[in-house]
């Protein structure tokens, strides 16, 4: 006989392993990325609501989830199973589905703890039910309806969930997360439905994570009951689901409109299946280890997956980070190179100098001189970021509406960059008013920010402001010249670096607060590989 493996060994890493998984993040828009959260997210659910609470209370009962699609009579078996009414039945569902968990009365207590579905609020009857729905701004509660009935027998839990092809996607959610807590799955579907297309999506994951699995074909006319279940199971058989055990409700009037019970009978295969399963301890223990390692086997495949999403997820990043440091890089060179050559030195610039100082007065340089540093800069970033745009388009991963917004702050670059700049001439007049004051010349001593547009301009305006540099040196003196133009030079790169980091820190911002790394690739493959050795 198959038993559960429960050692903490076990459980402890399969713990390491479900946090790795739920720290994976796939937040660029690549084309894998959607399905790769899906996996994810549905894998986190089984583990959180089905493996690791049935490893550590095996003692538990068997839980059984009633799904299938719309109208497929879902509830009404599961009246019929419980002998009464216990869940609302009805071909037109209501727009909020709620969960109904059904238990003997000494079993109760295993559902009242969070060890299944500890996202669901519990609720124990239809009045407390209506309480906790009622309207709580626009996000109602998720409940689990908890019932209990001493016409089950202990050991034993169904639960009917939510329609699989609900028109709320909450309910759709809301029905697989119910399924991935389950240890046996009943997929009910109809004699006129039987081959649609979500009924089958959800036998064939069972089949790959090779569950254990009851299918119910239900209403089925009597005229036709042969041939209905000799084509639904061969489609079974097709699908590599010959082995599973298949139960018949035939068309009666109690199930016309989902109203009233059907007769014990008509249900009475299927529950002595269930109440079989859960207390013969051989098939108990059968179905669980099935379901249990089912699962744990299906990680083998499912972890490399999400590994490589990750991985492809910070392969994506690097490329992104990289059109960004290419970008500024060139840039930052075409910004030294053309502050070498004097390039700011140029248009209303070039202008004031020429009327210096007869003209022009120091600040006026100064400000012309500051307003054609600012456009110098803010053309690179510019012409920077408008690279990174065309590279980021030709990336999937770039198209992202968290990577495309280019201000981040609500100010503009043009406003930062002024800042910036504006910044540079204060410190450049304070180096200037320093040197002064060295002069220890107060009568003779030449006005500060004359000396500072001095020096600004001979920075600035390479072979066009040697005059710059001799009319330094005659107010100051040669060695004060030297030494604020040594002083001034090292501010100058310290601000247009800063300028430019900035803007480049600026443009990596929305990738950097994705925090796509390279570890959840690693992490994901070592923790299979523990678990793997664990088992």
């Amino acid at each position: 006989m198959v038993t559960l493996d429960v050692r903490p060994q076990l459980l402890d890493t399969l713990s390491a392993l479900r946090d790795r998984v739920a720290a994976a993040r796939f937040p660029l828009p690549l084309p894998g990325a959607p399905r790769a959260r899906a996996n994810r997210d549905e894998l986190l659910a089984q583990l959180d609501d089905y493996l690791l609470p049935r490893l550590r209370e095996s003692g538990a009962p068997l839980l059984a989830v009633v799904g299938g699609s719309t109208g497929a009579g879902k509830s009404t078996l599961v009246n019929s199973l419980v002998g009464r009414p216990v869940s609302e039945a009805g071909v037109l569902r209501p727009t909020t589905r709620t969960p109904v968990l059904v238990c003997h009365p000494e079993d109760h207590h295993w559902f009242r703890e969070m060890r299944v579905l500890p996202d669901l609020t519990r609720v124990w009857g239809p009045e407390e039910e209506s309480d906790e729905l009622a309207p709580a701004g626009d996000h109602p509660a998720r409940v689990l309806r908890v019932e209990s009935a001493d016409t089950l027998p202990r050991g034993l839990a169904l639960l009917d969930a939510p329609d699989i092809d609900s028109l709320v996607a909450d309910n759709r959610l809301l029905a697989a997360e119910l399924i991935c807590a389950a240890d046996v799955w009943i997929m009910v579907t109809t004699a006129a439905r039987y081959a649609d297309a979500v009924p089958w999506h959800l036998l064939r994951t069972a089949k790959e994570y090779d569950a254990a699995l009851v299918t119910v074909l239900d209403r089925v006319p009597h005229q036709v009951v042969s041939e209905v279940s000799r084509q639904y199971g061969a489609l079974l058989t097709k699908a590599g689901l010959g082995d599973v055990p298949r139960f018949t409700v035939p068309e009666l009037p109690e199930s016309a409109w989902g109203a009233g019970l059907l007769p014990a009978s008509a249900v009475a295969p299927l529950k002595n299946w269930l109440v079989h399963h859960a207390q013969d301890p051989a098939a108990r223990q059968h179905v669980m280890a099935r379901t249990a390692y089912g699962l744990l086997d299906s990680l083998k495949s499912r972890m490399p997956e999400l590994a490589n999403a990750a991985a492809a997820q910070h392969a994506a990043a690097v490329r992104l980070i990289s059109a960004v440091d290419a970008a500024y890089d060139s840039e930052h060179a075409r910004v030294r190179d053309r502050l070498q050559s004097g390039a700011v030195l140029a248009g209303d610039a070039l202008k004031r100098w020429r009327a210096f100082p007869l003209d022009c007065t120091s600040g006026e340089l100064l400000d012309a001189l500051v307003a054609s540093l600012s456009a110098l800069l803010l053309c690179s970033v510019t012409a920077a970021d408008e690279r990174i745009d065309e590279a980021w388009r030709r990336e999937p991963a770039g198209a992202g509406p968290a990577l495309t917004a280019a201000e981040s702050s609500g100010e503009s670059t043009e406003h930062r960059i002024g800042v910036a700049v504006r910044r540079w001439r204060r410190e450049l007049e304070e180096f200037a008013e320093d040197e002064v004051r060295e002069l220890q010349r107060a009568a003779a001593a030449p006005d500060p920010e004359v000396v500072a547009a001095l020096v600004a301009t001979a920075l600035l305006g390479g072979r066009r402001a040697r005059g710059a540099g001799e009319g330094l040196a005659e107010r100051i003196g040669a060695h004060g010249a030297l030494r604020l133009r040594d002083r001034a030079g090292r501010l100058l790169g310290e601000h247009v670096d800063r300028v430019l980091h900035t803007e480049r820190e600026r443009r990596l911002g929305p990738l950097d607060a994705l925090d796509v790394r390279p570890e959840p690739q690693a992490t994901l493959i070592a923790a299979l590989s523990v678990l793997q050795k664990e088992r």
